[in-house]
């Protein structure tokens, strides 16, 4: 039998959790997309679109979540839709954008439910801030996020790490979010310089202009007293 002994620290009202500890679970939740080419017929929709929740590395999620509860747009038949193993992702055919809720319930129903938001994207409009990225014919717009579980039960502290592979190939991700995360960093650490070499010349702009009015202050001081000697 396998030894579930963990080290406590609980309190009158810790309710069994295991005080000062944190395990980070990385996930990646979005949508890709792709354009049928033209408006279907019969009702009008244009894409095809799988909306989704996956880990970041390769593990199986179902060993720590009971069910992945997507909350669709109200004109869809039956918008509240429940997965309750891998995939956690729901495929539809639709014509417009629309924000879906994301709500991961837990194996423990003491841990609290985590919940997103994302923007259901279809179109990629061009523009330089446009989070959608196509890949090959069709359109990707997904998010990196960490679910941060700060002093579990034992329970979920045992689930939580004893998740097993999801796949045995390669994990990859639509998007690259190493190379994201240096580009973001760079952008980051060059907005910081540019603000720096801002302020450090409004600085010296501000010393100019009260040097140019003690200047100034001088020269009326001077005149006036030059009236008193007249």
């Amino acid at each position: 039998m396998e030894n579930m002994s963990l080290p406590t620290d609980f309190g009158p009202d810790s309710g069994g959790r295991i005080k000062g500890m944190c395990i980070v679970k990385p996930i990646v939740y979005g949508n890709v997309a792709r354009y049928f080419g033209k408006k279907r017929e019969e009702d009008g929709h244009t894409h095809q679109w799988t909306v989704y929740v996956k880990p970041y590395y390769n593990e199986d999620m179902s060993a720590y979540v009971k069910k992945v509860h997507f909350k669709l747009h109200e004109s869809y038949s039956n918008p509240n839709r429940i997965v309750v193993k891998p995939p956690y992702e729901i495929s539809e055919t639709g014509w417009g954008e629309f924000e879906v809720v994301i709500k991961i319930h837990f194996s423990d129903s003491n841990e609290r439910p985590v919940t997103m938001y994302h923007i259901l994207k279809l179109f990629h409009t061009g523009g330089t801030n446009d989070i959608g990225v196509e890949q090959g014919k069709g359109l990707v717009s997904e998010s990196y996020d960490e679910i941060v579980f700060q002093d579990p039960t034992q329970l979920m502290h045992h689930l939580l790490t004893n998740s097993k592979p999801l796949a045995m190939s390669s994990w990859e991700h639509n998007t690259n979010f190493e190379e994201k995360k240096k580009k973001t960093l760079k952008a980051i650490i060059d907005a910081k310089q540019k603000v720096r070499s801002e302020i450090i010349m409004l600085k010296n702009r501000l010393k100019l202009a009260r040097e140019t009015i003690s200047q100034f202050k001088e020269e009326i001081a001077k005149t006036q007293e030059n009236q008193y000697v007249i």
